[in-house]
């Protein structure tokens, strides 16, 4: 269990004043469950997936994970993933060598990081594009690659910010869905944030409305 408890959250304001901005905000996410969270833009949402995966720190409240208390943890001993609209793929590696980084910066020789990131590639018909750039790659296989790339180190929770919002709608419905069967395939947990209803709907079994610093239940 992802879990969220007791979350302040200020920012400075145009008078150099503290906003409130996240306040009390409580939320859980089980294994193999993507929730979704929504709300107008500057309302937090991206704040409280950096607080989540260790890159910002909240003025009150506590992350939790598998029942340990990870707020003083830095990312990298998290074991998060973080992952945003513009994917954030490494140009000069192909779509193999940016599948495996993950395992490769942990520590695993090349060679088998190679080898288990080819796995995961043909799980997501990619096969045979391993030594493309990843700029030659349409939209949505960038986005597939930058899953692979997620996954590939059993990340403990899939933090997506609005991952899909660069993508046509068809090609969006269409991933929107294959991310959901991969999350529950992998047993993660899965914060979702986006401004698509819809979208949420189609990964989501749980959403959330985060307005006026809280959190209020959607479904």
């Amino acid at each position: 269990m992802l879990e969220l408890r007791h979350i302040h959250h200020h920012w400075i304001g145009p008078n150099g004043q503290p906003q409130p901005l996240l306040q009390d905000v409580n939320l859980q996410v089980a294994r193999g469950q993507t929730v979704a969270l929504l709300g107008p833009s500057g309302s937090g949402k991206s704040t409280l997936l950096k607080i989540i995966a260790g890159l910002e720190w909240p003025e009150s409240g506590s992350v939790w994970l598998d029942g340990q208390d990870i707020s003083a943890w830095p990312p990298e001993r998290r074991r998060l993933a973080l992952m945003f609209q513009d994917y954030v793929l490494f140009p000069h590696l192909n779509v193999l060598d940016n599948v495996a980084f993950g395992l490769v910066e942990q520590g695993l020789p090349r060679a088998q990081a190679r080898e288990r990131a080819n796995e995961l590639l043909q799980r997501f018909g990619l096969v045979g594009r391993g030594s493309d750039p990843v700029a030659t790659l349409s939209g949505g296989e960038q986005q597939r690659v930058a899953l692979a790339r997620a996954l590939i180190t059993q990340p403990r929770a899939l933090l997506l910010d609005e991952p899909f919002s660069a993508l046509d709608a068809e090609m969006r419905d269409s991933l929107s869905a294959e991310f959901a069967q991969r999350i529950a395939e992998h047993g993660m947990r899965a914060l979702l944030v986006t401004h698509d209803e819809a979208e949420a709907r189609a990964m989501a079994s749980a959403a959330w409305r985060l307005q006026g610093g809280g959190l209020v239940s959607l479904w």
